[in-house]
Protein backbone atom coordinates (compact mmCIF):
# COMPACT_ATOMS: atom_id res chain seq x y z
CA UNK A 1 0.00 0.00 0.00
CA UNK A 2 1.25 3.50 -0.93
CA UNK A 3 1.36 5.82 2.09
CA UNK A 4 2.91 9.22 1.29
CA UNK A 5 3.48 9.93 4.98
CA UNK A 6 5.68 6.85 5.31
CA UNK A 7 7.92 8.05 2.47
CA UNK A 8 8.13 11.49 4.12
CA UNK A 9 8.99 9.88 7.47
CA UNK A 10 11.76 7.75 5.96
CA UNK A 11 13.38 10.75 4.32
CA UNK A 12 12.96 12.80 7.50
CA UNK A 13 14.88 10.07 9.35
CA UNK A 14 17.57 10.02 6.62
CA UNK A 15 16.59 6.52 5.53
CA UNK A 16 16.99 5.62 1.83
CA UNK A 17 14.01 5.81 -0.54
CA UNK A 18 13.57 3.04 -3.08
CA UNK A 19 12.97 3.66 -6.75
CA UNK A 20 9.40 2.43 -6.22
CA UNK A 21 8.87 4.87 -3.31
CA UNK A 22 9.92 7.80 -5.46
CA UNK A 23 7.93 6.70 -8.52
CA UNK A 24 4.77 6.29 -6.46
CA UNK A 25 5.16 9.65 -4.76
CA UNK A 26 5.76 11.53 -8.05
CA UNK A 27 2.85 9.68 -9.66
CA UNK A 28 0.72 10.82 -6.72
CA UNK A 29 1.83 14.42 -7.37
CA UNK A 30 0.65 14.17 -10.99
CA UNK A 31 -2.63 12.46 -10.08
CA UNK A 32 -3.36 14.81 -7.14
CA UNK A 33 -3.47 11.90 -4.67
CA UNK A 34 -0.59 13.53 -2.78
CA UNK A 35 -1.54 16.77 -1.00
CA UNK A 36 0.28 20.11 -1.13
CA UNK A 37 1.19 19.65 2.53
CA UNK A 38 2.78 16.28 1.79
CA UNK A 39 4.76 17.67 -1.14
CA UNK A 40 5.97 20.53 1.08
CA UNK A 41 6.92 18.09 3.85
CA UNK A 42 8.95 15.87 1.50
CA UNK A 43 10.62 18.94 -0.04
CA UNK A 44 11.68 20.14 3.41
CA UNK A 45 12.90 16.65 4.36
CA UNK A 46 14.96 16.52 1.15
CA UNK A 47 16.27 20.04 1.81
CA UNK A 48 17.70 18.95 5.18
CA UNK A 49 18.58 15.30 4.53
CA UNK A 50 19.45 15.39 0.83
CA UNK A 51 19.11 12.65 -1.77
CA UNK A 52 21.76 10.04 -2.54
CA UNK A 53 22.86 9.84 -6.18
CA UNK A 54 20.62 6.80 -6.89
CA UNK A 55 17.69 8.69 -5.28
CA UNK A 56 18.42 11.81 -7.36
CA UNK A 57 18.46 9.76 -10.56
CA UNK A 58 15.20 8.02 -9.62
CA UNK A 59 13.56 11.33 -8.68
CA UNK A 60 14.65 12.97 -11.95
CA UNK A 61 13.48 10.05 -14.09
CA UNK A 62 10.15 10.03 -12.27
CA UNK A 63 9.75 13.76 -12.99
CA UNK A 64 10.63 13.14 -16.65
CA UNK A 65 8.15 10.27 -16.90
CA UNK A 66 5.31 12.18 -15.16
CA UNK A 67 4.15 13.39 -18.58
CA UNK A 68 4.98 13.12 -22.27
CA UNK A 69 8.49 12.05 -23.26
CA UNK A 70 9.38 12.86 -26.86
CA UNK A 71 10.75 10.11 -29.07
CA UNK A 72 12.20 10.67 -32.52
CA UNK A 73 12.19 7.20 -34.08
CA UNK A 74 9.48 7.99 -36.66
CA UNK A 75 11.35 11.00 -38.03
CA UNK A 76 14.51 8.93 -38.79
CA UNK A 77 16.54 12.13 -38.42
CA UNK A 78 19.96 10.66 -39.13
CA UNK A 79 21.73 12.68 -36.42
CA UNK A 80 21.88 13.03 -32.64
CA UNK A 81 19.21 14.87 -30.62
CA UNK A 82 21.18 17.46 -28.66
CA UNK A 83 20.45 20.54 -26.55
CA UNK A 84 21.80 22.92 -23.91
CA UNK A 85 20.47 24.51 -20.76
CA UNK A 86 21.63 27.62 -18.93
CA UNK A 87 20.91 28.69 -15.37
CA UNK A 88 20.30 32.14 -16.88
CA UNK A 89 22.01 35.49 -16.89
CA UNK A 90 22.06 38.95 -18.47
CA UNK A 91 22.80 39.15 -22.18
CA UNK A 92 22.83 35.34 -22.40
CA UNK A 93 21.60 35.00 -25.97
CA UNK A 94 23.62 31.83 -26.69
CA UNK A 95 20.62 29.63 -27.51
CA UNK A 96 19.66 31.68 -30.56
CA UNK A 97 23.02 31.09 -32.24
CA UNK A 98 23.92 27.70 -30.80
CA UNK A 99 20.80 25.89 -32.08
CA UNK A 100 21.29 26.82 -35.75
CA UNK A 101 25.05 26.20 -35.52
CA UNK A 102 24.49 22.67 -34.20
CA UNK A 103 21.88 22.01 -36.88
CA UNK A 104 24.33 23.20 -39.55
CA UNK A 105 26.78 20.57 -38.29
CA UNK A 106 24.30 17.68 -38.45
CA UNK A 107 22.62 17.80 -35.05
CA UNK A 108 18.91 18.09 -34.26
CA UNK A 109 17.86 20.53 -31.56
CA UNK A 110 14.31 20.44 -30.11
CA UNK A 111 15.01 23.25 -27.65
CA UNK A 112 12.31 23.70 -25.01
CA UNK A 113 13.07 27.10 -23.48
CA UNK A 114 11.69 29.30 -20.73
CA UNK A 115 10.76 32.88 -19.98
CA UNK A 116 12.63 35.50 -18.00
CA UNK A 117 12.92 35.05 -14.25
CA UNK A 118 13.92 37.92 -11.98
CA UNK A 119 16.86 39.80 -13.47
CA UNK A 120 17.58 37.11 -16.10
CA UNK A 121 16.31 37.26 -19.65
CA UNK A 122 14.17 34.50 -21.16
CA UNK A 123 14.80 32.94 -24.57
CA UNK A 124 11.07 32.78 -25.32
CA UNK A 125 10.60 36.48 -24.50
CA UNK A 126 13.41 37.33 -26.91
CA UNK A 127 11.86 35.28 -29.72
CA UNK A 128 8.42 36.77 -29.01
CA UNK A 129 9.86 40.10 -30.17
CA UNK A 130 9.88 38.66 -33.70
CA UNK A 131 6.52 39.42 -35.29
CA UNK A 132 4.61 36.20 -36.00
CA UNK A 133 7.07 33.82 -34.30
CA UNK A 134 5.05 31.20 -32.40
CA UNK A 135 6.80 30.19 -29.19
CA UNK A 136 3.68 28.21 -28.17
CA UNK A 137 3.88 25.86 -31.13
CA UNK A 138 2.26 22.42 -30.97
CA UNK A 139 4.31 19.25 -30.70
CA UNK A 140 3.40 18.54 -34.32
CA UNK A 141 4.89 21.87 -35.42
CA UNK A 142 7.96 21.33 -33.24
CA UNK A 143 8.59 17.99 -34.92
CA UNK A 144 8.00 19.38 -38.40
CA UNK A 145 10.43 22.29 -37.95
CA UNK A 146 13.12 20.12 -36.30
CA UNK A 147 12.82 17.63 -39.17
CA UNK A 148 12.96 20.30 -41.89
CA UNK A 149 15.76 22.58 -40.66
CA UNK A 150 17.28 20.84 -37.64
CA UNK A 151 16.26 23.21 -34.86
CA UNK A 152 13.14 24.63 -33.22
CA UNK A 153 13.17 26.85 -30.13
CA UNK A 154 9.75 26.86 -28.47
CA UNK A 155 8.02 26.80 -25.09
CA UNK A 156 6.91 23.75 -23.16
CA UNK A 157 4.76 21.58 -25.41
CA UNK A 158 1.96 19.27 -24.30
CA UNK A 159 2.47 17.80 -20.87
CA UNK A 160 6.22 17.74 -20.37
CA UNK A 161 7.13 16.99 -16.73
CA UNK A 162 3.80 18.20 -15.24
CA UNK A 163 4.81 17.03 -11.76
CA UNK A 164 7.55 19.67 -11.73
CA UNK A 165 5.05 22.52 -12.19
CA UNK A 166 3.26 21.52 -9.00
CA UNK A 167 6.41 20.80 -7.01
CA UNK A 168 8.12 24.05 -8.05
CA UNK A 169 5.13 26.19 -7.09
CA UNK A 170 5.16 24.63 -3.62
CA UNK A 171 8.95 24.89 -3.22
CA UNK A 172 8.70 28.57 -4.14
CA UNK A 173 6.47 29.33 -1.12
CA UNK A 174 8.06 26.94 1.39
CA UNK A 175 11.70 28.15 1.32
CA UNK A 176 12.99 24.96 -0.33
CA UNK A 177 13.99 26.34 -3.74
CA UNK A 178 17.71 26.23 -2.89
CA UNK A 179 17.89 22.42 -2.66
CA UNK A 180 20.46 21.35 -5.28
CA UNK A 181 18.89 17.87 -5.35
CA UNK A 182 15.51 19.30 -6.32
CA UNK A 183 16.92 21.95 -8.67
CA UNK A 184 18.65 19.09 -10.52
CA UNK A 185 15.41 17.12 -10.86
CA UNK A 186 13.47 20.24 -11.91
CA UNK A 187 15.91 21.19 -14.69
CA UNK A 188 16.54 17.68 -15.97
CA UNK A 189 12.96 16.43 -15.68
CA UNK A 190 12.01 18.85 -18.47
CA UNK A 191 15.20 18.59 -20.54
CA UNK A 192 15.32 14.79 -20.55
CA UNK A 193 11.68 14.73 -21.69
CA UNK A 194 12.93 16.10 -25.03
CA UNK A 195 14.33 12.66 -25.87
CA UNK A 196 17.97 13.80 -25.91
CA UNK A 197 21.14 11.91 -26.77
CA UNK A 198 23.42 14.62 -25.36
CA UNK A 199 23.15 17.77 -23.23
CA UNK A 200 25.51 20.55 -22.14
CA UNK A 201 24.73 22.52 -18.99
CA UNK A 202 25.86 26.15 -18.62
CA UNK A 203 26.03 27.06 -14.93
CA UNK A 204 26.71 30.74 -14.32
CA UNK A 205 29.12 32.11 -11.72
CA UNK A 206 29.30 35.68 -10.42
CA UNK A 207 27.23 38.80 -9.69
CA UNK A 208 24.51 37.93 -12.19
CA UNK A 209 24.33 34.21 -11.42
CA UNK A 210 21.41 32.22 -10.03
CA UNK A 211 23.60 30.29 -7.57
CA UNK A 212 25.03 32.46 -4.76
CA UNK A 213 28.64 31.20 -4.73
CA UNK A 214 31.20 29.49 -6.96
CA UNK A 215 31.02 26.41 -4.73
CA UNK A 216 27.24 26.20 -5.11
CA UNK A 217 27.49 26.59 -8.89
CA UNK A 218 30.09 23.81 -9.04
CA UNK A 219 27.96 21.54 -6.85
CA UNK A 220 24.92 22.09 -9.09
CA UNK A 221 26.94 21.42 -12.25
CA UNK A 222 28.35 18.17 -10.84
CA UNK A 223 24.92 17.08 -9.67
CA UNK A 224 23.39 17.66 -13.11
CA UNK A 225 26.24 15.91 -14.94
CA UNK A 226 26.03 12.88 -12.60
CA UNK A 227 22.25 12.56 -12.72
CA UNK A 228 21.86 13.15 -16.47
CA UNK A 229 24.55 10.60 -17.31
CA UNK A 230 22.96 8.22 -14.80
CA UNK A 231 19.66 8.68 -16.64
CA UNK A 232 21.31 7.74 -19.94
CA UNK A 233 22.02 11.14 -21.53
CA UNK A 234 25.66 12.03 -22.19
CA UNK A 235 26.12 15.33 -20.38
CA UNK A 236 28.90 17.81 -19.65
CA UNK A 237 28.77 21.16 -17.86
CA UNK A 238 30.61 24.47 -18.11
CA UNK A 239 30.99 27.00 -15.31
CA UNK A 240 30.87 30.35 -17.12
CA UNK A 241 31.40 33.92 -15.99
CA UNK A 242 28.44 36.17 -15.18
CA UNK A 243 30.36 38.97 -13.44
CA UNK A 244 29.45 41.09 -16.45
CA UNK A 245 26.87 40.96 -19.24
CA UNK A 246 27.65 38.13 -21.62
CA UNK A 247 26.62 39.91 -24.83
CA UNK A 248 26.96 43.59 -25.75
CA UNK A 249 23.20 43.98 -25.26
CA UNK A 250 20.55 43.10 -22.70
CA UNK A 251 16.84 43.05 -23.47
CA UNK A 252 14.66 41.23 -25.96
CA UNK A 253 14.62 42.70 -29.48
CA UNK A 254 18.12 44.13 -28.90
CA UNK A 255 19.50 40.66 -28.13
CA UNK A 256 17.80 39.16 -31.18
CA UNK A 257 19.52 41.85 -33.27
CA UNK A 258 22.86 40.87 -31.76
CA UNK A 259 22.18 37.17 -32.42
CA UNK A 260 21.50 37.80 -36.10
CA UNK A 261 24.57 40.02 -36.41
CA UNK A 262 26.62 37.26 -34.77
CA UNK A 263 25.33 34.60 -37.18
CA UNK A 264 25.92 36.75 -40.27
CA UNK A 265 29.38 37.85 -39.10
CA UNK A 266 28.40 41.51 -38.88
CA UNK A 267 29.51 41.66 -35.22
CA UNK A 268 30.66 39.01 -32.72
CA UNK A 269 31.26 39.92 -29.09
CA UNK A 270 34.42 37.95 -28.14
CA UNK A 271 33.08 36.76 -24.76
CA UNK A 272 29.78 35.67 -26.27
CA UNK A 273 31.64 33.90 -29.08
CA UNK A 274 33.85 31.95 -26.66
CA UNK A 275 30.95 30.72 -24.52
CA UNK A 276 28.84 29.81 -27.56
CA UNK A 277 31.68 27.91 -29.23
CA UNK A 278 32.55 26.06 -26.01
CA UNK A 279 29.00 24.84 -25.45
CA UNK A 280 28.45 23.92 -29.09
CA UNK A 281 31.80 22.10 -29.27
CA UNK A 282 30.95 19.96 -26.25
CA UNK A 283 27.67 18.96 -27.87
CA UNK A 284 29.25 18.04 -31.20
CA UNK A 285 31.72 15.77 -29.39
CA UNK A 286 29.09 14.26 -27.04
CA UNK A 287 26.76 13.73 -30.01
CA UNK A 288 29.43 11.98 -32.06
CA UNK A 289 29.59 14.71 -34.72
CA UNK A 290 33.26 15.56 -34.00
CA UNK A 291 36.10 13.45 -32.65
CA UNK A 292 37.42 16.16 -30.33
CA UNK A 293 36.88 19.78 -29.29
CA UNK A 294 39.36 21.12 -31.88
CA UNK A 295 37.57 19.45 -34.78
CA UNK A 296 34.24 20.61 -33.35
CA UNK A 297 35.38 24.26 -33.26
CA UNK A 298 36.62 24.03 -36.84
CA UNK A 299 33.25 22.68 -38.03
CA UNK A 300 31.35 25.36 -36.15
CA UNK A 301 33.51 28.15 -37.55
CA UNK A 302 32.93 26.87 -41.08
CA UNK A 303 29.13 26.89 -40.62
CA UNK A 304 29.36 30.50 -39.44
CA UNK A 305 31.71 31.60 -42.20
CA UNK A 306 29.74 30.00 -45.05
CA UNK A 307 26.42 31.42 -43.82
CA UNK A 308 24.74 28.05 -43.26
CA UNK A 309 23.97 28.72 -39.57
CA UNK A 310 22.38 32.09 -40.41
CA UNK A 311 20.34 30.45 -43.18
CA UNK A 312 19.04 27.80 -40.76
CA UNK A 313 18.08 30.47 -38.21
CA UNK A 314 16.02 32.15 -40.94
CA UNK A 315 14.37 28.84 -41.83
CA UNK A 316 13.48 28.22 -38.18
CA UNK A 317 11.95 31.69 -37.81
CA UNK A 318 9.86 31.20 -40.97
CA UNK A 319 8.88 27.66 -39.96
CA UNK A 320 7.52 28.96 -36.66
CA UNK A 321 5.47 31.75 -38.22
CA UNK A 322 7.95 34.61 -38.50
CA UNK A 323 8.94 36.58 -41.62
CA UNK A 324 10.64 34.57 -44.39
CA UNK A 325 13.24 37.33 -44.91
CA UNK A 326 13.89 38.01 -41.23
CA UNK A 327 17.67 37.51 -41.35
CA UNK A 328 18.02 39.88 -44.30
CA UNK A 329 15.67 42.54 -42.87
CA UNK A 330 15.77 41.99 -39.11
CA UNK A 331 15.95 45.69 -38.36
CA UNK A 332 12.72 46.25 -40.29
CA UNK A 333 10.80 43.70 -38.23
CA UNK A 334 12.10 44.18 -34.69
CA UNK A 335 10.44 46.84 -32.49
CA UNK A 336 12.40 49.96 -31.57
CA UNK A 337 12.22 52.16 -28.48
CA UNK A 338 11.24 55.84 -28.67
CA UNK A 339 14.42 57.08 -26.96
CA UNK A 340 17.87 55.62 -27.72
CA UNK A 341 20.55 57.61 -25.94
CA UNK A 342 23.89 56.90 -24.24
CA UNK A 343 24.55 57.04 -20.50
CA UNK A 344 28.04 58.13 -19.46
CA UNK A 345 30.02 57.50 -16.30
CA UNK A 346 30.52 60.41 -13.92
CA UNK A 347 34.30 60.00 -14.21
CA UNK A 348 36.57 58.58 -16.90
CA UNK A 349 38.60 55.43 -16.25
CA UNK A 350 38.54 51.66 -16.55
CA UNK A 351 35.32 49.70 -16.11
CA UNK A 352 36.38 47.79 -13.01
CA UNK A 353 33.37 45.84 -11.68
CA UNK A 354 29.78 45.28 -12.73
CA UNK A 355 26.76 44.30 -10.67
CA UNK A 356 25.30 42.21 -13.47
CA UNK A 357 22.07 41.66 -11.59
CA UNK A 358 21.71 45.44 -11.32
CA UNK A 359 22.13 45.78 -15.10
CA UNK A 360 19.43 43.18 -15.62
CA UNK A 361 17.10 44.95 -13.22
CA UNK A 362 17.55 48.19 -15.20
CA UNK A 363 16.04 46.35 -18.18
CA UNK A 364 13.24 44.95 -16.00
CA UNK A 365 12.51 48.44 -14.61
CA UNK A 366 11.96 49.73 -18.16
CA UNK A 367 9.48 46.93 -18.86
CA UNK A 368 11.86 44.49 -20.54
CA UNK A 369 11.18 41.88 -17.85
CA UNK A 370 8.44 40.96 -15.40
CA UNK A 371 8.04 42.33 -11.88
CA UNK A 372 5.06 39.99 -11.37
CA UNK A 373 4.24 36.81 -13.36
CA UNK A 374 1.28 38.47 -15.10
CA UNK A 375 3.22 41.52 -16.38
CA UNK A 376 3.40 42.07 -20.13
CA UNK A 377 6.80 42.77 -21.68
CA UNK A 378 7.99 45.70 -23.77
CA UNK A 379 10.21 43.96 -26.31
CA UNK A 380 11.83 47.16 -27.60
CA UNK A 381 13.52 48.39 -24.41
CA UNK A 382 16.98 47.37 -23.25
CA UNK A 383 20.68 48.19 -23.24
CA UNK A 384 23.16 48.00 -26.10
CA UNK A 385 26.83 48.83 -26.63
CA UNK A 386 27.65 47.57 -23.12
CA UNK A 387 31.45 47.67 -22.65
CA UNK A 388 33.44 44.78 -21.20
CA UNK A 389 35.30 44.91 -17.90
CA UNK A 390 38.73 46.47 -18.41
CA UNK A 391 37.58 48.80 -21.18
CA UNK A 392 38.09 52.53 -20.79
CA UNK A 393 34.92 54.57 -20.47
CA UNK A 394 34.40 58.32 -20.41
CA UNK A 395 32.90 61.04 -22.54
CA UNK A 396 33.72 59.14 -25.73
CA UNK A 397 32.69 55.64 -24.61
CA UNK A 398 29.34 55.30 -22.78
CA UNK A 399 28.38 52.72 -20.17
CA UNK A 400 25.53 51.70 -22.49
CA UNK A 401 23.02 52.94 -25.01
CA UNK A 402 19.66 52.94 -23.22
CA UNK A 403 16.58 52.07 -25.28
CA UNK A 404 13.61 53.48 -23.34
CA UNK A 405 9.99 54.49 -23.91
CA UNK A 406 10.08 57.79 -21.97
CA UNK A 407 12.48 60.33 -20.49
CA UNK A 408 11.52 59.20 -16.99
CA UNK A 409 12.24 55.53 -17.84
CA UNK A 410 15.54 56.51 -19.48
CA UNK A 411 16.61 58.47 -16.39
CA UNK A 412 15.72 55.64 -13.99
CA UNK A 413 17.67 53.17 -16.12
CA UNK A 414 20.62 55.57 -16.37
CA UNK A 415 20.82 55.86 -12.59
CA UNK A 416 20.63 52.07 -12.22
CA UNK A 417 23.37 51.49 -14.79
CA UNK A 418 25.69 54.05 -13.14
CA UNK A 419 25.05 52.42 -9.75
CA UNK A 420 25.79 48.97 -11.18
CA UNK A 421 29.40 49.73 -12.20
CA UNK A 422 32.59 50.98 -10.63
CA UNK A 423 35.24 52.95 -12.47
CA UNK A 424 38.90 52.87 -11.43
CA UNK A 425 42.24 54.34 -12.54
CA UNK A 426 43.72 50.93 -13.33
CA UNK A 427 42.41 48.05 -15.38
CA UNK A 428 41.12 45.06 -13.38
CA UNK A 429 42.56 41.57 -13.69
CA UNK A 430 40.91 39.72 -16.54
CA UNK A 431 38.70 36.76 -15.60
CA UNK A 432 38.14 33.80 -17.91
CA UNK A 433 34.88 33.29 -19.79
CA UNK A 434 34.92 29.64 -18.74
CA UNK A 435 36.17 28.65 -15.29
CA UNK A 436 35.74 24.92 -15.46
CA UNK A 437 34.57 22.08 -17.70
CA UNK A 438 32.94 19.19 -15.87
CA UNK A 439 32.52 15.69 -17.31
CA UNK A 440 31.13 12.48 -15.81
CA UNK A 441 34.69 11.47 -14.87
CA UNK A 442 35.02 14.60 -12.70
CA UNK A 443 31.97 13.59 -10.65
CA UNK A 444 33.20 10.18 -9.49
CA UNK A 445 33.74 10.37 -5.74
Amino acid sequence: MFLPQEIIRRKREALPLSNEDIQQFVQGITQNTVSEGQIAALAMAIYFQGLSMPERISFTKAMRDSGDVLTWDKEKLGGPIIDKHSTGGVGDVVSLMLGPMLAACGGYVPMISGRGLGHTGGTLDKLDSISGYNTSASEETLRKVVESCGVAIVGQTGELAPADKRVYAIRDVTATVESIDMITASILGKKLAEGLDALVMDVKVGSGAFMPTYEASEALAKSIVSVANGAGVKTTALLTDMNQCLASSAGNAVEVREAVRYLTGEYRNPRLHEVTMAQASDLLVSGGLAKDLTEARDKLQICLDDGKAAEIFGQMVAGLGGPADFVERYDHYLPKADIIRPVFADTAGYLSTMDTRGMGMAVVQMGGGRKTPTDSIDYAVGLTDIPRLGQQVGQETPLALIHARSEEAWQQAADMVRNAVTISDTAPEQTPEIYQRITAADCIE
